[in-house]
């Protein structure tokens, strides 16, 4: 399976319906409007064919794959890539380009910042991104450090530094750029999740900053408030449980 393949693939699952959707939240061309579930299925081809070729001494080069599919800049193929990329053969370098390439936010909270999560340098590379006065590379900062909130052991985590961060947003949240609000308050939210020591503070901090207000694109999708969703996560049991991986 080469990127031929793959993005013929692509194309064959794109739907107009979900095309338009995918552009009122800020995909722009080239893309062919892949819903996520159908991304799912060819991640499942793609290590299916890359076991079997192993067992062959035929190896599938799933990292190379993934560079070329993100290099593309088809929004669809952008969002596998980070999906299928190996995180272990991820540099700084790269994930600093694709940060900057990452246009909207499909890209710039999720596909890029899951992979970032994962890689050993994910706290330096997160704490380097949220000062950029890219907004995307800022929103990527802060994603990453929350998704790395879920996959470190309390013990194997910053909390000191975890806890100055949340310090720091208040002052600064209402005055960030449109998503990197978005990406900050769910930062305050995943940090109470998966940081038992700071769950409480983090109610604080989001009662100190109040509503966000984010423009979503005219869709109806709405910034969840810090106290009432860590209050649920709690009734759930859910506080403190950690993530196998960033990715889903």
């Amino acid at each position: 399976m080469d990127l031929a393949d793959v993005m013929a693939q692509l194309e064959a699952f794109g739907n107009e319906g979900t095309k338009k959707v995918l552009e009122k939240h800020g995909a722009k061309e080239p893309h062919f409007g892949v819903k996520v579930a159908d991304l799912k299925k060819i991640v499942k081809q793609i290590n299916k064919e890359a076991k079997a070729r192993a067992k062959q001494d035929n190896p599938f080069d799933v990292a190379e794959l993934s560079l070329k599919l993100y290099a593309t800049g088809n929004s669809d193929a952008m969002y596998l890539a980070g999906l299928i990329a190996d995180e272990s053969q991820m540099t700084e370098a790269i994930l600093d380009e694709w940060a900057d390439q990452a246009y909207w936010y499909y890209l710039s909270e999720y596909a890029v910042p899951w992979v970032a999560a994962e890689t050993p340098f994910a706290w330096e590379i997160g704490n380097k991104w949220i000062k950029s006065d890219k907004p995307q590379v800022a929103a990527a900062g802060w994603a990453c450090l929350a998704s790395y909130a879920g996959l470190k052991p309390d013990v194997e985590l910053d909390i000191e530094a975890y806890r100055a961060l949340l310090t720091s947003i208040p002052d600064q949240i209402h005055q960030a750029p449109n998503r990197v609000r978005y990406v900050m308050n769910g930062f305050v939210i995943a940090t109470g999740t998966y940081i038992t020591e700071l769950t409480d503070y983090a109610k604080e901090i989001g009662a100190a900053y109040g509503k966000v207000s984010v423009e979503m694109g005219g869709t109806a999708c709405k910034v969840p408030v810090v106290g009432p969703y860590l209050n649920n996560v709690e009734e759930k049991g859910r506080l403190g449980k950690k993530r196998k991986g960033a990715r889903c």
